[in-house]
């Protein structure tokens, strides 16, 4: 039997849970279930809050996908307990029975922010941290609000190229509720691992370790109203990835790749990994950098790492062009001093960002436009974002 989210769905159907007449699949304590290669990532939500009962389902169900489905397939589970809260339209006398609500996992969304764009590629050095921080300064610029998470764990760089580094985050209290106050910059708010380390000091986590670090980056930062949210991702197609489409919904993914053969063969794997049926992120488009270096004074392209390789591969999988970032010595400058090179008056660096902010900001709202209502995360309070208004 093939390992796949239809088949472990299936096979599950024969558990049944403490407590519970129906099967785990029936009876909703089966959450969420996320297939990449042989790993299977497994959300459960239960009601009944006995250790002994949880560990017990958390073993029945690694030896049946293991017996029945594949037996060397590396499970991972993640098992929350149902809260109740009281229901508001209940009566809040001291006679009356109040009734209750349960409070689901998928609830789990960043209040105030309206979307959230991966900046990704599977292969590291591709400047995937240079373009984030230039697009969402170059958003800033238009009136939007915009904020970037840092979710590189292992190579956090944008507190550098965003002249922040050495920033200590402080606890505030936002209606009672402890967060964490991020960074802002250049009308830009940030969050990173690197707030909390060294600047020397490497970060030896495992996945669990990285993904926990993560969320709680993610959702105990006070973001306040966001209109974008960029999520600069860090090399790879591993925990941190799967970690972020199961707990934020991701309006889009934006690959990014240098135009030579070795990035291009990577940028692929990572668009295969968001298109999975168990994933399924639209991806906004690609864009390529380092596409050509042209000296001063001269009107000849040198296309060091290849010509168009990007544009091809566009074509090649029907995903929007989003532009073409050439080598420039000034966004190298720019990003090492901490500056945006975005941010620059009529160059032809900002020039690039501009339109590329342009073209992320269109796909980003046909994206919504086309899907269904139920999947559609609406662009809302844009105002004074002049971006939206193109």
């Amino acid at each position: 039997m093939d390992l796949n989210k239809k088949n472990i769905i299936k096979t599950l159907e024969k558990i049944t849970f403490s407590g519970e007449a129906d099967n785990i699949v029936s009876s909703g304590v089966l959450q969420n279930v996320q297939v990449f290669g042989d790993q299977v990532d497994i959300g459960l939500l239960v009601s009944n809050p006995a250790l002994q009962a949880r560990k017990r389902l958390e073993v029945d169900i690694m030896k049946i996908i293991h017996s029945d489905i594949y037996e060397k397939a590396k499970i991972k589970i993640t098992c929350e307990v149902q809260k109740k809260v009281k229901n508001p339209d209940s009566d809040n006398s001291d006679n009356s029975e109040s009734s209750d609500v349960n409070i689901s996992s998928e609830a789990k969304k960043i209040l105030g922010v309206d979307s959230i764009i991966a900046i990704s590629s599977a292969k590291g050095g591709v400047g995937k941290s240079t373009l984030t921080v230039n697009l969402a300064a170059s958003l800033a610029k238009k009136g939007c609000k915009v904020g970037i998470l840092d979710a590189d764990i292992y190579g956090p760089s944008v507190p550098t190229m965003m002249d922040v580094e050495g920033y200590v985050p402080k606890a505030v209290k936002i209606n009672d509720v402890s967060k964490i106050e991020p960074a802002e910059s250049y009308g830009v708010k940030i969050m990173s691992i690197g707030f909390f380390t060294k600047l020397d000091q490497a970060v030896v986590w495992r996945g669990p370790m990285a993904s926990k670090a993560l969320n709680q980056m993610i959702f105990d930062t006070n973001w306040g109203d966001l209109d974008f949210l960029f999520l600069d991702l860090p090399p790879g197609t591993g925990d941190i990835h799967l970690s972020l489409v199961q707990a934020l919904p991701i309006n889009g993914a934006i690959i990014v790749s240098t135009p030579q053969n070795v990035a291009l063969a990577d940028a692929r794997r990572g668009i295969k990994m968001f298109q999975q049926d168990s994933i399924s992120v639209p991806i906004l488009g690609l864009i390529e950098n380092m596409a050509y270096f042209q000296a001063e004074e001269s009107d000849e392209k040198n296309y060091i790492f290849g010509e168009a390789g990007v544009k091809y591969l566009s074509k090649d999988l029907n995903i929007e062009f989003l532009g073409e970032v050439p080598i420039y010595k000034s966004l190298r400058e720019a990003s090492d001093f901490g500056r945006p090179a975005s941010l620059q008056e009529s160059t032809d660096v900002s020039k690039v960002f501009d339109n590329i902010s342009k073209s992320v900001v269109e796909q980003l709202l046909k994206r919504n436009k086309d899907l269904p209502p139920t999947k559609v995360v609406e662009i809302t309070n844009l105002v004074g974002c002049s971006a939206i208004k193109k």
